[in-house]
């Protein structure tokens, strides 16, 4: 079993920054893919980012692409999300993910484990 656990989520003016933060614990030798998704009220859970355990690749979706900027502490089983240039799109609930094994990252099927969730608000 994973743990996750979100911080750093709150509010913020258009064209701020925010920094995302997931703590794993656990076991997090078996975590392959750690990943970022966010949802709003009515839609379905959409991919931001994210980021191979081992190799430190990442991938981002278009909307997020030059602004936001995922990074991974492995001694400390922490991954962040750096937001910047926020627009009021960006708000919504964001949700950290582990994905144990190389399945399509941006699929959120593919990830096991999730966070509990940290809101993020951009005013206009």
């Amino acid at each position: 079993q994973v743990q996750l656990v979100e911080s750093g989520g709150g509010f913020v003016q258009a064209g701020g920054s925010l920094r995302l933060s997931c703590a794993a614990s656990g076991r997090t030798g078996s975590i392959y893919t750690m990943g970022w998704f966010r949802q709003t009220p009515g839609k379905e859970r959409e991919f931001v980012a994210r980021i191979n355990r081992s190799s430190g690749s990442t991938n981002y979706a278009d909307s997020v692409k030059g602004r936001f900027t995922i990074s991974g502490d492995n001694a400390k089983n922490t991954v962040y999300l750096q937001m910047t240039s926020l627009k009021p799109e960006d708000t919504a609930v964001y949700y950290c993910a582990a994905s144990t094994n190389p399945g399509s990252y941006w699929n959120l099927n593919s990830y096991t484990y999730w966070g509990q969730g940290t809101q993020v608000t951009v005013s206009s």
